[in-house]
């Protein structure tokens, strides 16, 4: 869709203003990440193990993906509005449900329930794909999750420093606040965007082998979930890194936690600046390069012996970096492959990303133990990041046997 009438901030007649989008991807990513660095203390408070803890974020996560099979083509069929609305709503309940909790695993259910909020981070990348064509949607979801970085580099940061202050709560408060105020703002400006098909869901979901046959789509879909792999894997270890290996306190662990979002900003603001003359294929293969590189750069200085938290939460920046030039990027081909299937692309996709990122969260926090240090974490970042390029390699290779004569 490309005659849309331009924005009108505030007025849902119009499609939404780009600030919005911003907001309803922040709050999504927000939600993943303010609490890490209560974890630890946390565990204390429920009286329970870790590994039970972190489950908070690997069974978030697998909602997530579930969750995103869905969404994609009920949006699809419903739009996006009511979609999002309903979602963070639900958000919010959640949210006060973790707030009341008295033991983990009443915790650990109202904390899988407010994975609804994903919608606003897979509906509105889908949002971008309704009003321009690929490489202009690239550059600007790259632009979007550029001010959406800001959020998850000071998010653990300002959880840490609440967690100090005032407990645990304090950081589902913050959430409860702010997931009111998005709900609001989506109210008021969410115009719908989406070319409703009229289709059942059934048979929306019909149309996943279209999208499941495509090769084009699984490398795209495959090299963004296994590049952030890496990122959701470093989310279910390295507070246990922080805590266990270097002792780190919740505020500077929190501080040193958000450093892969700096390098994904600046990620962003390349594909936003460059996507378009570039081209999707040239910066995924190059931001997932760049992933493995830093990754590879981490894991050898630990077995040199100069492992610090400078080093392991400082080249964590190149990881951020290559993902931002993956994602947005990888995420504009997947729903480009099948333009008319774009919210069901997007939730196929995020659900191959969230899904992953889930096992893999599970699979570092069972790894990580008491003496293990950093290594299994670090191996299963790289083993996905070198995936990540054969996935992208496949596209490429894809694409010259389409346009050979």
């Amino acid at each position: 869709m490309t005659d849309l009438p331009a924005s009108r901030f505030l007025d849902r007649a119009s499609p939404p203003h780009i600030l919005t989008l911003i907001l309803l991807a922040g709050i999504s990513a927000l939600a993943m990440n303010i609490f890490l660095p209560s974890l630890p203390g946390m565990t204390a408070y429920f009286d329970t193990e870790y590994r039970l803890m972190q489950l908070s974020v690997a069974l978030y996560l697998a909602v997530n993906a579930v969750l995103q099979v869905l969404m994609g083509p009920i949006s699809d069929r419903l739009g996006r509005r009511p979609v999002i609305l309903g979602g963070l709503a639900i958000f919010l309940l959640a949210t006060l449900g973790c707030l009341l909790s008295t033991n983990a695993y009443m915790f650990l259910t109202f904390r899988m329930m407010q994975a609804t909020v994903v919608v606003a981070m897979v509906l509105s990348r889908a949002i971008v794909r309704d009003m321009v064509p690929q490489d202009q949607a690239a550059s600007m979801i790259g632009y979007v999750t550029m001010g959406m970085a800001i959020v998850p580099m000071i998010g653990p940061a300002i959880g840490g420093v609440l967690d100090q202050l005032y407990g645990w709560q304090a950081n589902f408060w913050a959430l409860f606040v702010l997931g009111a105020a998005v709900l609001w703002l989506s109210w008021r400006d969410l115009g719908e965007t989406a070319p409703l098909t009229g289709q059942t869901l059934r048979a929306q979901i019909a149309d996943y082998p279209e999208l499941l046959s495509s090769p084009r789509f699984w490398g795209y879909a495959l090299a963004s979930a296994l590049s952030s792999g890496a990122f959701f894997a470093y989310l279910g270890g390295a507070p246990f890194v922080g805590d266990q290996v270097f002792g780190l306190p919740p505020a500077k662990l929190g501080l040193y936690f958000g450093a892969p979002a700096i390098g994904y900003m600046l990620g962003n603001f390349l594909s936003g600046r460059f996507s378009v003359r570039v081209g999707v294929n040239r910066m995924v293969l190059w931001g997932t390069l760049i992933n493995a590189g830093g990754i590879a750069a981490n894991l050898s200085l630990f077995y040199a012996g100069q492992g610090s938290p400078a080093s392991f939460f400082g080249l964590m920046t190149l990881m951020g970096l290559g993902n931002g030039m993956v994602i947005p990027n990888a995420t504009a081909g997947a729903l480009s492959v099948r333009p008319h299937l774009a919210g069901t692309a997007s939730g196929l996709a995020g659900a191959l990303m969230i899904g992953g990122g889930a096992a893999l969260s599970a699979l570092a926090g069972i790894l990580l133990k008491p003496g293990s240090g950093a290594f299994p974490l670090l191996w299963i970042m790289l083993g996905t990041a070198l995936a990540a390029i054969a996935a992208i390699g496949v596209v490429v290779w894809r694409e010259r046997q389409l346009i050979r004569p």
